[in-house]
């Protein structure tokens, strides 16, 4: 690590649970950004702040106007770009340092797999349960920890599926594919804008914890928030056996 780097990772190193060696993991470690909107956004900022070495951003979409509203790593000037594109920019001036890879495409299950194959996090921001399933099941395969977080109108949740660990839960076991009620979307019911920033902002301190080789967190756990009272709610996660996903597979 060069002058430079102490200068710029100096607070830090000075915390005992993360110090020379935590950061130089962050340095060496690559995170996938599957999703670089609501909650995309703060993660990836901060995790380019906190001197992660590459960061994969994966989103098919464009910045629209309307997203402007909560989704801060984009700018007004950007609109009608791809939003991994967009993204990149402003990382690359946060800290040039960082190597940041722009994939403007909704990647198919064969992409999944690759991309989640060279990752050490994954962080599941997208917005749809689709995504969702998908990427849990690259994860799955692979055996990537899983941060997995989501935001709709004031409510938010993150939670952490590391599934190096044999007794792991997935998001199928939290969320059964074939039980799941009709989807709410943003455009349709809204979403408080500081909520993203929340739920983002704890993924991204999820996948530091977990490229530094900090036990204490989410790990194997559902924290909820409403931002409406600020009520939060953690609770243990269960492997279900007969998950269609996981159910044996791991075990």
């Amino acid at each position: 690590m060069n002058d430079h780097q102490l200068l710029r990772y100096g607070r830090h190193i000075l915390l005992n649970e993360i110090g020379i060696e935590g950061q130089q993991r962050l340095l060496a470690a690559r995170v996938l950004i599957i999703g670089l909107g609501g909650l995309g956004s703060p993660a990836a900022l901060y995790l380019a702040a906190s001197g992660v070495g590459q960061l994969i951003l994966c989103d098919h979409d464009t910045v629209d106007f309307s997203n402007l509203q909560r989704q801060i790593i984009h700018r007004t000037s950007t609109v009608n770009q791809p939003k991994v594109v967009s993204a990149q920019a402003a990382l690359h001036d946060i800290n040039p340092e960082v190597e940041c890879i722009a994939l403007a495409v909704r990647a198919d299950e064969a992409q999944l797999l690759e991309l989640v194959a060279k990752a050490d996090v994954v962080l599941d921001c997208s917005d749809n349960f689709a995504t969702r399933y998908a990427v849990n099941h690259a994860c799955l395969i692979q055996r990537k920890p899983l941060v997995s977080g989501a935001a709709i109108q004031f409510d938010g949740q993150v939670a952490v599926f590391d599934f190096r660990s044999d007794d792991a839960a997935c998001y199928n076991c939290l969320f059964p594919e074939d039980s799941l009620a009709a989807e709410l979307r943003c455009a349709t019911t809204g979403v408080f804008a500081p909520l993203t920033g929340i739920i983002g902002t704890l993924q991204a301190a999820e996948a530091l914890k977990l490229l530094i080789g900090i036990k204490r967190g989410l790990s194997g756990k559902l924290l909820t928030l409403n931002a409406l009272d600020m009520n939060v709610t953690r609770s243990n996660l269960s492997k279900d056996m007969a998950c269609s996903a996981c159910g044996g597979l791991l075990s």
